[in-house]
């Protein structure tokens, strides 16, 4: 059987950054300077476990570029996190802050962990201990963390009280991903998949797709894929396939999807909703469908997968789910993506508004929350798909392009200092 080739998270970043540079005159010293990280953090530090004994651990803080602003991105505990993969993450969070023109550069930490094998006082010390460990770098006018894989809004709101302790005073705004009692933002987790949606729906109408008439399928059901099916069911989408770590579902006729969030709040997974024949991932990725919406993990869609897909628009939901041959394949049959650095980033959107209503100490309603997405959402994609058109690339070349160039224009007019 053939086996897909797998590239570091680093190879992937380097070798999109290396196309759409590309479309761009740039001088090779700034080339290197957009390529190479700002400051880099290793920290090793020990912490107390439930047994009295004492672990080590390692943990990082990348900020990949601080030209447009604080530095934003996610923290994540995993036990394969690398010093390689965190520079990549952070270099891609420059990109996708300055393609939705929030005033953020990238940043990206992690610790190397499995967090389901720690208690709950375990986890809590080992992630005060890590935000003390990096406090040297994160402030709200510096560097602002947030969720990411394996971290969520109580570990958010622990590295809050950890700063905060030792500022004197509450520091919300140091991070953001935070539960609504200690300044989250109204929105914040469904927004990446409600963010899904409205870039899938621009792009089926750039397509002259109607909703009624698509067929959608969903890789992954949690607050990304659940919500983005939710929203495009909502829409009047045929939402035809889900799945979940526990397997999928398939009806051609679509899946009520009110009622299978209402199945899985019960049950734990969407298998065996009734009405619906049970099928695996792969089968999900190929199953007959017009929008391919894969929210889950990152190199399904490879060479092996690629063939055999039938959807016309794949809007990325996960980071990477795409290798970078199965994509060549896809684009050569004339498929449209929507770029995860578009598509997805719903989230760091409303990071940034949780950010902004820290700062004033006035936040804004649900309603106001999702209108504000809207609006810079569509106006992302709209820039990107007039890139795509003009110069006749790929959307995600296209994407990077105007990244970049944001980036850059930023940089000429800052001058390199001194």
């Amino acid at each position: 059987m053939a086996i897909s080739r797998r590239y570091s998270a680093s190879d992937v970043a380097q070798a999109q950054f290396a196309k759409a540079t590309a479309h761009l005159q740039l001088d090779a010293g700034l080339v290197e300077y957009l390529l190479t990280p700002k400051r880099e953090l290793i920290v090793h530090f020990p912490v107390t476990m439930d047994n009295g004994h004492i672990r080590m651990f390692t943990g990082y803080r990348v900020h990949h570029n601080t030209v447009k602003g604080p530095t934003k991105g996610g923290i994540r505990y995993h036990p394969d996190v690398t010093l390689d993969e965190v520079r990549a993450l952070a270099m891609w969070m420059t990109w996708k802050c300055a393609l939705m023109n929030i005033p953020y550069g990238g940043a990206k930490g992690g610790v190397q962990v499995d967090p389901k094998t720690l208690s709950q006082r375990e986890l809590q010390r080992l992630t005060r201990r890590y935000a003390t460990e990096i406090s040297i770098l994160i402030s709200p006018e510096g560097d602002i963390p947030a969720p990411d894989v394996g971290t969520n809004p109580q570990i958010m709101a622990w590295i809050m009280d950890t700063y905060s302790m030792h500022r004197g005073y509450s520091t919300p705004a140091v991070v953001t991903g935070k539960p609504i009692a200690v300044g989250g933002s109204q929105g914040r987790i469904e927004a990446t998949g409600t963010g899904v949606m409205f870039t899938t729906l621009e792009a089926m109408k750039a397509l002259d797709m109607a909703p009624a008439e698509t067929r959608v399928a969903v890789q992954g059901f949690g607050n990304v894929g659940g919500i983005a099916a939710l929203r495009m069911w909502e829409q009047g989408c045929r939402v035809v396939a889900v799945s979940d770590v526990n397997g999928g579902i398939y009806n051609g006729r679509g899946l009520d999807v009110g009622a299978l969030m209402q199945h899985q709040a019960r049950s734990g997974t969407v298998v065996d909703f009734p009405g619906s024949e049970r099928i695996d991932n792969h089968d999900l990725l190929i199953c007959p469908c017009d929008v391919l919406i894969p929210a889950a993990l990152e190199g399904v869609i490879d060479e092996l997968v690629a063939p055999d897909v039938q959807a016309r628009l794949i809007a990325e939901g996960a980071n990477g789910p795409c290798t970078m041959e199965g994509e060549a394949i896809l684009l050569d049959r004339g498929v449209l993506f929507i770029p995860d650095i578009l598509c997805n980033a719903g989230g760091v959107t409303v990071s940034y508004f949780e950010w902004v209503q820290n700062l004033q100490t006035f936040f804004w309603s649900e309603k106001e929350i999702v209108q504000r997405l809207r609006e810079i959402m569509l106006e992302s994609f709209q820039a990107v798909w007039q890139i795509a058109r003009q110069k006749e690339i790929d959307m995600r070349t296209a994407a990077y392009t105007l990244a970049i160039r944001r980036v850059v224009d930023a940089v000429e007019a800052r001058g390199i200092y001194p």
